[in-house]
């Protein structure tokens, strides 16, 4: 499909729509909508209902069709599924303005295929690193990093080509559930032996406090390099 229908009206017009949600604080993490005398709703949720405004839709309190993105000529639905996970796992500052900075960022009349590759890629990329500073036997180690490797070849092929080469895909899928069932049963041991020790409770808030803002950290990232790969799109 070809991003805002191929139409630069479109855009025009459904972008300031998604930023006045923002404006009148109907965004919010957690819901695909709610009403209490004031409509809130999330990130999918702001774009369903602002194209049911644009187009003078009846509207409705629940958006939760993450394809209706596609049938309306938006963007593919995998974007919007990204779109929404990233939303709901941003900084609160940083998820009120999501919505709207996804809508920018989006270009007018382009197929976005090449960025799903391109932004897989980078998580893979990402996930080879982190893999590699793993404190885990060397083997599996290596193992994992084998297969995740076989997974970007895919991608970065993809890229390159601009066809998919699902051959090679199934053999990539193959290596890595092995990987990962391998990954698991060293983390179920891991775990077991874990439990056994049993932490005392001070360190594992310290652990969990760390690991979230981690991840915080990590879904800022994630969102600043979609939309440098949707601003760059042709």
């Amino acid at each position: 499909m070809l991003t805002y229908n191929n139409d630069p009206q479109f855009k025009k017009e459904f972008v300031p729509i998604v930023v006045r949600h923002r404006k009148d604080d109907a965004v919010v993490q957690g819901t695909y909508g709610t009403q209490n005398g004031h409509w809130r709703g999330c990130a999918v949720a702001c774009s369903l209902r602002s194209y049911d405004l644009l187009k003078g839709r009846k509207l409705k309190v629940e958006y939760s069709n993450h394809s209706r993105f596609e049938k309306v000529g938006l963007w593919p639905e995998w974007l919007a599924r990204l779109e929404d996970t990233l939303f709901e796992n941003l900084p609160r500052d940083e998820a009120m303005r999501w919505p709207e900075r996804v809508a920018k960022a989006v270009p007018v009349g382009v197929d976005l295929t090449t960025v799903k590759w391109k932004f897989c890629a980078f998580l893979l990329k990402e996930n080879i690193g982190r893999v590699l500073s793993l404190d885990i036997n060397d083997d599996l180690k290596n193992k994992v990093v084998s297969a995740i490797r076989q997974v970007l070849a895919v991608h970065e092929n993809a890229i390159r080509t601009g066809e998919w080469d699902e051959s090679a895909a199934s053999a990539a899928e193959s290596a890595a559930w092995s990987a990962a069932r391998s990954a698991a049963w060293s983390a179920a041991e891991s775990a077991a032996w874990s439990a056994a020790e049993s932490a005392q409770s001070a360190a594992w808030s310290a652990a969990e406090s760390a690991r979230s803002a981690a991840e915080s950290a990590a879904y800022v990232r994630y969102a600043d390099k979609l939309l440098k790969l949707l601003r760059a799109a042709k």
